[in-house]
């Protein structure tokens, strides 16, 4: 390991016992391993992705990080601690927001759920309205604090849990699915306000998601698991490039015309009256082709899809014809079936 690594995984794994009924009165035990001889680093105010299909491991990982699970090999430290040990003292050190569970409490009013986390946390009286003025502005929440929990959105509720994870000034960051729920502006506001905190406050991030652009808008790095095991650790750029990915360039002509014919830089996938779907390479810049095309055809409007993660994954991991491979091994569900499938009659629905 690194001298300056903040997060520490060598080799780790877990596994769980499970039992099922085979037959009356009778039951089967069997071994699932969720997490299988994982090893990553990651550097004191990194923002790093962690994708893979659903099943894959990941919020297996994110609990050990935190102690909640302990491993049942391997070793891991965060900040020097090792989490299933000293979890108590760990806690003050990391922030988690999990996007199907909430912190929060329920029939509570949000301002009070902060006002018992100012005290769980032990926060400084100065620095807790300090870091509450500060979070409830940039997640505009001063209209929702006097409301009860579990009357909030699920975007509404998302923001909450985030600010309720920064109150005590975390030095890691732990995000499963933050964006979930969130309108357009919301995601902008969140994402925003997520790179201002690394930047000003050095604060590390590991961020689950199924949505690509908060990969892109936020991670330098992405790390991808499957079945437990690391399978890819770099750039989102070479991610694309391993799995050959692509976006999709959704036009619409004043007129029904002949397939649009781009060249090499983009092949039509789809032609429905006007409207016709390009496919072009996810590394490659949409602005050439945006530019040839408008300068040769008469537009009327246009969009760019951008690719599943899971499609991606599924690419990288199995190729461009077998993306059924997710859904044997992980009930990665429809959207790992395959990109094409995935990108473009969801265009269509549009």
């Amino acid at each position: 390991m690194t001298e300056d690594a903040f997060i520490e995984v060598d080799r780790v794994e877990k596994v769980f016992d499970v039992r099922r009924r085979t037959g009356f009165l009778r039951r089967e035990r069997r071994q699932v391993r969720a997490v299988d001889g994982l090893s990553f680093t990651v550097a004191r105010g990194e923002m790093v992705g962690y994708i893979g299909p659903n099943g894959a491991g990941k919020s297996t990982t994110i609990k050990m990080l935190t102690g909640i699970l302990t491993p049942s090999g391997g070793r891991l430290r965060v900040a020097g601690i090792d989490p299933s040990r000293e979890r108590t003292r760990l806690a003050h050190r990391i922030g988690v927001v999990f996007g199907q569970r909430t912190t929060l409490w329920w029939d509570l009013p949000l301002i009070d759920s902060y006002r018992l986390m100012h005290r769980m946390y032990r926060i400084p009286d100065g620095r807790y309205r300090e870091n509450l003025d500060r979070l409830v502005e940039l997640l505009d929440l001063s209209a929702l604090l006097e409301v009860p929990v579990r009357q909030l959105s699920l975007g509404q509720r998302m923001r909450g849990d985030i600010a309720a994870a920064l109150l005590h000034d975390p030095e890691v960051l732990y995000l499963d699915e933050p964006t979930i729920g969130l309108d357009v502006v919301s995601k902008a506001r969140v994402r925003e306000f997520l790179r201002e905190l690394n930047v000003e406050r050095g604060t590390t991030v590991l961020l689950t998601t199924h949505d690509l652009q908060d990969i892109e808008q936020l991670c330098s790095r992405v790390m991808v698991i499957d079945h437990g095991r690391l399978v890819y650790d770099g750039a989102l750029a070479g991610l694309h490039e391993v799995g050959e990915s692509e976006r999709t360039l959704v036009v619409d002509l004043e007129r029904e015309s002949p397939p649009i014919d781009a060249g090499d830089a983009a092949r039509v996938v789809r032609v429905e009256g006007p409207r016709q779907w390009l496919a072009f390479p996810a590394s490659g810049s949409a602005a050439a082709l945006v530019a040839r095309i408008a300068a040769e055809y008469p537009l009327v409007d246009l969009s760019v899809r951008e690719p599943d993660i899971e499609a991606v994954i599924a690419r990288m991991l199995y190729g461009a014809g077998d993306g059924g491979g997710v859904d044997a091994g992980d009930g990665g569900g429809g959207g790992a079936s395959g990109e094409r499938e995935t990108v473009v009659p969801g265009a269509g629905n549009s």
